[in-house]
Parts: structure tokens; sequence; C-alpha cells
């Protein structure tokens, strides 16, 4: 085995977006340190400044002076303009609502065809008034709003728990305690929701959390929920800004997520700095499924270190945990026998469809692939190593970051597009150059 590879993990993107959000809403002047600098985190910034939050930074180190709470809003719609960042669109549109006033909401690329029709639905309870400029739930859009009202809000997370964060979020501007109950069939991603809850704590917004129990609401720890059960959770957010704080966003578990499999899959073993060990983020999961399917894993003073293994196909829900998709997909082409993958039929409206390009892309490797109603199958076949393979991102980061997995297969593997990682890892080609030198630091 050759000798170990050492590389920094990013900051939390998740996390990146929501400290800077909860520092917008707050009184006085927070420090946001170790900030993920991406196009995705500087749309946020670009749009929590025209709601009237101010900005310092200085690398990774942002100063944000909170959003005056009393502005006059301008005569003309303000320009929102969330670029490709579905996060930045989902959460910003709440917390935009919640301070008041006419936006225009808009972005580019898939952005335009991603949902958020059921977060207005919920937002028009609320007083929030919208016009659709294209397609109705979809982006751009005109939101006009004079902040909201005290009240009780439905919120289904079968397509995002973004949705559920942003209300969350907003919901401390309001004039009195909003109510946000989770209602539908199921809900996806709700680790992300957890994050959400650790920044409004970190952050002094006043909730609770609440569970029926015997037809009477009983409040309970956040963090003792573990699974949502639509009908049976709610929150109550009482009105009050969060208070300025100083806050340091930690690593990214999931774009930590690619060198781990690295170390699976590649010939040495991969050792991700700066990654918690009691995150709250859903992609820590990454070291169970990995271990799952054979790989060995470790914690040291350095990190977390995966090392190569015998691969074996698994049977994997993964709704909790949606972003490793793509990079557990491609594992699954190194293992021996079939890998499904279910509970993710919300990757069909992401940057691209995840589940459709994760089918055609991994196929060119001569691997078999199926998709399912709300997953994929993935049945492994010899690698084509020494051959060159031309690959599609669809412009999507994690597509790009994934399918470079297969170049430790001794495949060519070129990207049509390596640069859309700037999305929210622009350092990634920098780092994976250490797992393709295979030992550098």
């Amino acid at each position: 085995m050759r000798p170990p590879v050492s590389v920094n993990a990013p900051a939390s993107k998740s996390l990146s977006h929501r400290a800077l959000m909860a520092a917008a809403l707050a009184r006085g002047e927070s420090v946001v340190e170790n900030l993920l600098v991406s196009q995705d985190t500087e749309r946020t910034v670009s749009c929590l400044a025209a709601c009237g939050a101010a900005f310092k930074k200085q690398d990774r180190r942002v100063q944000v002076r909170g959003i005056p709470e009393e502005r006059k809003a301008p005569d003309q719609a303000v320009d929102l303009d969330m670029g490709e960042s579905g996060t930045s669109c989902r959460l910003l549109t709440a917390v935009a609502a919640a301070v008041g006033g006419r936006f225009r909401v808009f972005g580019r690329g898939r952005l335009h065809q991603r949902p958020v029709g059921e977060l207005a639905r919920a937002l028009e309870g609320l007083g929030v008034g919208f016009i659709w400029e294209g397609e109705p739930g979809c982006p751009p859009f005109i939101m006009e709003s004079r902040g909201f009202e005290a009240g009780q809000v439905d919120i289904s997370l079968e397509e995002s728990s973004q949705y559920l964060s942003g209300l969350l979020m907003a919901s401390c501007l309001a004039k009195g305690p909003v109510t946000v109950s989770v209602v539908g069939q199921k809900a996806v991603s709700w680790p992300y929701v957890a994050l959400t809850l650790k920044t409004m704590e970190d952050f002094k917004i006043a909730f609770r959390a609440e569970v029926l129990e015997r037809e009477a609401w009983v409040q309970v720890p956040w963090r003792s929920i573990r699974a949502v059960e639509p009908g049976r959770l709610r929150f109550v957010v009482l009105p009050g800004r969060p208070s300025a704080c100083a806050y340091r966003v930690e690593g990214d578990w999931s774009n930590g997520s690619y060198f781990l499999a690295a170390g699976a899959v590649g010939p040495a073993p991969v050792t991700v700095k700066g990654l918690a060990v009691g995150s709250l983020q859903g992609d820590r999961a990454i070291l169970d499924i990995l271990t799952r399917m054979g790989a060995g894993a470790k914690w040291d003073e350095q990190g977390v270190a995966v090392m190569p293994g015998k691969l074996s196909g698994q049977e994997l829900t993964m709704g909790r945990c949606p972003d490793l998709v793509p990079t557990v997909a491609v594992v699954a082409a190194f293992a021996d026998g079939p890998t499904t993958i279910r509970n993710v039929a919300h990757l069909r409206i992401k940057e691209s469809d995840r589940l459709e390009v994760l089918a055609a892309e991994i196929a060119k490797t001569g691997c078999r692939t199926a998709l399912l109603d709300d997953g994929i199958v993935i049945e492994p076949a010899p690698l084509p190593a020494g051959r060159r393979i031309d690959f599609a991102t669809r412009g999507d980061h994690r597509m790009a970051m994934s399918l470079a997995l297969f170049g430790l297969a001794g495949i060519d593997a070129r990207l049509d597009d390596p640069g859309c990682v700037a999305k929210s890892f622009p350092d990634f080609w920098d780092e994976w150059a250490k797992v393709r030198a295979g030992g550098g630091q």
C-alpha cells in the first residue's frame, strides 16, 4: 500500500449559508470565521447586502453588520440574483420576505426549473404575495411582503428540507410567534434542518420543538429528534432578532466525501483534516457507508482516515444524506455486486437530474445502471483502465467531483466542465492533485 495522503476539508457550505443569514438578521456586528468562499456563498452575501446587511471580508473571515431594524424599502423591486444556488434561493426567499419589501428573485441555469411553490404557499399564509414571471412555482418571480404576521403555517419536506429551514430562520422577525408544522407523506434531508436549528441556537434565536403524543403537543429537546413523522412535529419560533456573535464554520462532510471515497477505492489511504467527529451534518454518514462496503476507517490527531478494502455492493436508503449519492454511486462501480440506492427521488430537481446523469455517465465505464422511481441501481463491471472516457458534468459540481474518482481506476477521465466545482469547492482540484500524486502533502 502506498503512503497515506493528507488533504484539507473545505468549510461547510450549508453552515456558511446559515451563519451568513443569521448574522445578517442579528442586531449589531457578527464575525464569521472559516467561511466557505464559493459561487454559492457569494450569491448569499450579495442578496443579503441587497436587503441591507453590510459585509467586510478578509479571506475566509467576514464581519457582518445586521440589516437595520428601521430601513426604508426602495420604491422599485430589489433584485435578488441567486445564480445557480438552490440553497440561497430557498432560504433567502423566506428571509427576504421576513425583512419586508418588494423583491425580484431570479437566477440562471437550472435554477428556473427548481421548485419553490411549496415555500411560496406557506409564505402566502404569512401575508406574502407572489407574481410568477415564468413557470408558476419556480423562479423568476416578484415577491412583495410587509414582513411576517404571527400565525401558523404547514410545510412539506417531500421536495426539500430547505423550505422548512428558510421558514425557521426567518420567523424570528415576525410580529409574533410563528408555528411551523411539518406535513406531507415523507420528509427528506432531515439532518440539514438540524444544522439550521444548531445555527439558530448559536445565534440565540428562541424556538421550541414539539411532537404530538396522545393528541397533545409536547415540547422535546430538538436534538432528540432522529426522524420526522409528518403530522406529528412542529416548531414554534418566538419573535426577536438573533444575537450577534463570533461563529466558526466547521469542515464540510459533503465535500470531504470525495477524498474519503478516494481512500476506499484508490491505492493509498486518505486522511481528511478539518472534519468534526461529533458533527450534525448528515453527510457524516459517508464513513458508515464506506465501512459497510468494506473500507477501513479511523480517527487520529490529524483527522479521519479511510483505507482501501475489498468493497461489496449494498442496499442503501439515503434520503437523509442525498448529497452523498453521486459519491457513493461512483464508489459502487468499484465494488463486487450491485448497489441499490433508494429514497432520493428529489435528486431529480438539483443542479442537474442527478439520478439520470449518474446512470448515463457511470454506464460509460461498462457498468450497468438502472433508474428506479426513487433511486438508482449500479451493477459493476471491470473498469477499463487505460481508456479515455469523456464525462458530461451537466455543469453540476457534485457530478464533476464524484466522476473524478474514476481516474483512480486508471481511466483517463475527461470532464467537459471541471470548473463547475467553483460552485461549492473552488480549491477542489488543488486538493485532488494530492490524491492523484499518491502521497503529497
